[in-house]
């Protein structure tokens, strides 16, 4: 038997996979072969670590070393010196961005420091294809005991007493959810996973199926078990392949080893769970929407009562949790809801998973506890804004959410907290937007989305959402009238208040929002004509102003279209019959110099 004396466990996620992760791993693989190494040194491709921009990534253990950005081209000098000579490569190490310190230990850099990971205790340290890494990690315990040890009633107050709620968006209280289908009646019953993640900026659910698939199938086991069921649904997007594939190679794994199927562990209790691939509509997240379409229906919502819990999947008593709800039941049936409870706000328990991206350095995944000031969200663990630009606002909750200013960054990550600013935690989805971003045209972008996917049941939404798009463009054309406003708000009020579903009720969100904070914005637009932000291309007028202009030439050098005219030491000039319009100027000017 080969010892092994150190473990490669390199980023096997969708956004490692995309910047080149899979050339690094064959590459590394042939090098260590090549010099000798390959029988002590084991590559372990594991799921998303979480840190997506600077992937590809590699952990190196036991020592604890951090890679970022690799390239195939930097494996021959890795292996060299770090592998055979034991000298680290500093170039390739974190560098922090404020301080341009250059951190080796992964556990010293800020991204990993101020997270505490509950729901994401395995990523980036097992291989999710291989079942005995995560049964090493405790994995199916949850579920023994569950089986074997544990009434229905016994796993549903354990829950309760978790506090645990659910991470869709929702935020209703699991325990309950599952009390409810526990005592309805009948002998069919079903188990459902929501993974039909259709938020722009959200990756939660898709990297938790990546990096720890059984995890969610444990969950899944603990819940049928709790409700008396035997049939489980995952419901997960066809643009997801890599998480389907890693949840089928999982689903037959668990097969293999009896904890699904027949009579499982032994104990006479069976549960058996199938992949749906939906198309990718985002209502299909609402949850009587992704039961008609497992049932071969069009997606679309039907009217609550009869709630899912009495009746639901083919009119039978049902329970859906998303992905990290399920991705935290395990852990809380082995430690006890005490243990998870112990961590958190008043009515917000345990940590939650956020996909920051947008204008922040360091894009990624984060787990950090409940009642986490935004604030450290985004700068201590996001690393803040990138190239010395001021913080604008966060857009929390999705298409649906709300934009938070900077004076309410100390507001807390909890459901409660979240909503009386405007906001909602949705699914954790966090876009971080610099003072270059237009609120309005921000407003118009999730409108857009909104109303595009809007499945067109009730009228409010079908309707109303592309009544809020149309006029959000036409202040953006620079055609706004004052009185535009008034109807923003009320429309947005009745749509709120007679939509059916949670996306019609929540889609005004972005514009109520940015008119509560930003109105100023659409004062400029509508009274001066005129776009603060400098992003809504009817209001500019592509001309260099001669006063602010430095002469640098930064804007000549990066326009596609060889439409700035400039010569060094003379002031800017653009061709607007070659220009078009693609804002590129005014991003690469640094001097506000371009009108």
């Amino acid at each position: 038997m080969n010892k092994i004396r150190t473990e490669l466990l390199l980023c096997g996620g969708t956004g490692c996979h995309s910047t080149g992760s899979i050339k690094v791993r064959d590459a590394l693989k042939n090098e260590l072969d090549k010099q000798g190494l390959g029988k002590e040194i084991k590559i372990v491709e594991t799921g998303c670590n979480g840190f997506c921009a600077v992937g590809p990534v590699m952990l190196v253990q036991p020592e604890g070393i951090f890679y970022q950005k690799l390239a195939e081209k930097d494996v021959p000098e890795l292996v060299e010196e770090h592998f055979l000579k034991g000298r680290p490569v500093k170039r390739l190490f974190y560098k922090e961005s404020a301080s341009k310190e250059m951190i080796p230990q992964m556990h010293d850099i800020p991204f990993f420091a101020h997270q505490e990971l509950r729901t994401m205790r395995n990523k980036g340290i097992i291989d999710p294809e291989v079942i005995d890494d995560y049964i090493a990690r405790d994995g199916y315990f949850g579920a023994a005991k569950a089986l074997t040890e544990m009434t229905p009633q016994q796993i549903i107050e354990e829950m309760k007493i978790s506090g645990l709620r659910g991470r869709g968006g929702a935020g209703f209280p699991t325990g309950m959810k599952w009390d409810f289908a526990s005592k309805s009646p009948g002998n069919v019953k079903y188990v459902l996973c929501n993974a039909d993640e259709g938020d722009p900026g959200a990756f939660m659910d898709r990297s938790i199926l990546e990096a720890d698939p059984h995890a969610v199938l444990e969950g899944m086991i603990i819940a049928a078990k709790a409700i008396n069921a035997t049939k489980g649904y995952i419901y997960a997007r066809t643009e997801y392949p890599l998480a389907i594939k890693r949840l089928e190679i999982a689903i037959a794994q668990a097969k293999e080893y009896g904890f699904l199927g027949d009579d499982i562990l032994g104990t006479g209790f069976s549960f058996d769970i199938e992949i749906y691939q939906g198309a990718g509509a985002f209502v299909c997240g609402e949850e009587t929407a992704l039961m008609r379409s497992i049932e071969g229906k069009r997606g679309m919502p039907r009217p609550r009562p009869p709630f899912p819990a009495h009746k639901g999947l083919w009119e039978k008593p049902t329970i859906l949790n998303n992905v990290e709800t399920l991705a935290n039941v395990a852990q809380i049936i082995l430690k006890g809801g005490k243990w998870y409870s112990s961590i958190g706000t008043e009515t917000s328990k345990g940590t939650k998973v956020f996909a920051i991206s947008g204008d922040v350095n360091n894009i990624g995944l984060v787990e950090v506890p409940m009642g986490t000031p935004l604030r450290t969200l985004i700068y201590d663990v996001g690393g803040g804004i990138p190239d010395k630009k001021k913080f604008k606002a966060v857009q929390l909750g999705g298409p649906s959410g709300g934009c938070i200013p900077e004076y309410l960054l100390d507001t807390l990550v909890d459901y409660e907290e979240i909503a009386k600013v405007g906001a909602i935690m949705g699914s954790g989805g966090v876009i971080v937007m610099d003072e270059s971003t237009c609120m309005v045209d921000m407003a118009r972008f999730f409108m857009d989305f909104i109303q595009d996917e809007s499945c067109g049941k009730c009228t409010p939404c079908r309707e109303g959402t592309k009544r809020l798009l149309e006029l959000l463009e036409k202040i953006c054309d620079g055609r706004g009238e004052l009185e535009d406003i008034d109807i923003l708000e009320e429309l947005s009020v009745t749509i709120k208040e007679a939509s059916l579903c949670g996306l019609g009720q929540t889609a005004p969100n972005p514009v109520l929002s940015t008119l509560r904070y930003f109105k100023d914005e659409y004062y400029a637009h509508i009274i001066d004509k005129k776009c603060p932000a400098k992003r809504c291309v009817a209001l500019l007028k592509f001309e260099v102003d001669p006063d602010k202009c430095k002469k640098c030439g930064l804007c000549f050098k990066a326009c596609p279209t060889e439409a700035i005219v400039w010569k060094k030491k003379e002031v800017a000039y653009i061709n607007k019959e070659k220009c078009v319009e693609c804002l590129t100027c005014f991003s690469k000017c640094k001097f506000d110099a371009i009108n």
